[in-house]
């Protein structure tokens, strides 16, 4: 297969970590005979400081062109520490889905045997833990109308019946693909929006009659996840409860660089980890790799070469077994490795597969 692939490295480790995600992109290719042209682009603080831009028109001009975008992370405190900030590279990222259409983020959360103790939870709690999320990506209050003054501000939650529909379909249609179980997760017994949002999920369920459908507040949802996550199979919600659901989700799995995820809808998919651009860890060889090499495999799954897929995520699970990790989960007296080390020792792995 050729394939032409987006890859925006971003700030703070994203350079790091991509370099990884490449180098295991190219080892995939090697193995299974795959033709991958890179176009590499600009976005969030670097893109600022480059052409005061977070997410250009060049950018989404590539983006648009590729097959897929393998994206890594974007911020930075210089921004974060300033309310007043007009422009902010995070803006960046919410323009690159709202431009490419990208209305669905599918977040896996799964546990690995060897890192339970790495959890802040019991290990008889999350054992076997292995759910997705799937979060609303273009509406909310992330899009809604804004205003701010120095007395006042507002965020609306906005929300029309499609886009609620098509992005409960992906709830309902991955549920169907694994466990026949979809949580609709709102505040529906204090918000408008998400009393729309029950309303047609509960017209749609009848469709679906193959499917297991529940409700849950999302502060019910939250407590549950921490007490009982192997209650969920898929989870379904809108935009801003997603965003803080599947963060708090990287709890249950020990480390947020663990975690991957892919944005898909009407135009190129992004693929990319889900923990932020750590700029305190910048050039130190320290950052977690695994979730930008998990979101390769995720990438490969969804152009449905899973043998591809398949084989990165055993290098990812032999590699944690056999202690080959960066300092935030590495077990106490193991071997120091840093982002290249465990990347290249992926590589190497696939390489002798």
């Amino acid at each position: 297969m050729k394939l032409n692939i987006a890859v925006l490295p971003g700030d703070g480790i994203g350079p790091e970590i991509m370099q990884q995600g490449v180098a295991v992109m190219d080892a995939i290719a090697e193995k299974f005979h795959h033709q991958i042209s890179y176009k590499e682009a600009i976005c969030g603080a670097d893109a600022i400081d480059k052409v005061g831009d977070p997410f250009p028109e060049d950018t989404f001009r590539i983006c648009q062109e590729a097959d897929a975008v393998l994206f890594a992370a974007v911020g930075d405190p210089r921004f974060d520490n300033d309310p007043t900030a007009k422009v902010r590279p995070e803006q960046g990222l919410l323009a690159m889905r709202k431009k490419l259409g990208l209305y669905a983020n599918i977040r896996p959360v799964q546990t690995f045997k060897c890192l339970l103790h790495k959890s802040p939870l019991k290990d008889e709690l999350i054992a076997g833990a292995d759910f997705i999320c799937i979060r609303e990506l273009t509406g909310g209050m992330y899009f809604g109308e804004k205003y701010q003054d120095n007395d006042k501000a507002y965020d609306t939650n906005y929300y029309t019946r499609p886009e609620i529909e098509r992005i409960l379909i992906v709830g309902f249609e991955y549920a169907r693909k694994r466990r026949h179980h979809l949580t609709v997760i709102d505040k529906a017994n204090v918000l408008a929006s998400s009393r729309l949002w029950r309303q047609i999920a509960k017209e749609m369920a009848p469709q679906y009659p193959d499917v297991t459908t529940d409700y849950m507040f999302v502060d019910n949802a939250s407590m549950r996840m921490l007490v009982e996550p192997t209650f969920f199979d898929v989870m379904v919600t809108e935009n801003t409860f997603g965003d803080i659901l599947t963060d708090e989700g990287s709890c249950i799995s020990g480390s947020m660089g663990l975690l991957p995820s892919a944005s898909t809808g009407e135009s190129t998919p992004v693929f990319e980890p889900v923990h932020g651009s750590w700029p305190q860890a910048k050039g130190q060889n320290i950052a977690n790799p695994l979730a930008q090499i998990l979101s390769v495999a995720m990438l490969f799954e969804y152009f449905d070469l899973k043998e591809e897929g398949a084989l990165i995520r055993k290098a990812v699970d032999v590699s944690l077994v056999n202690n080959i990790r960066t300092p935030e989960i590495q077990v106490e007296g193991g071997a120091q490795y840093g982002t290249r080390e465990v990347g290249a020792w992926i590589v190497d792995y696939i390489r002798n597969a």
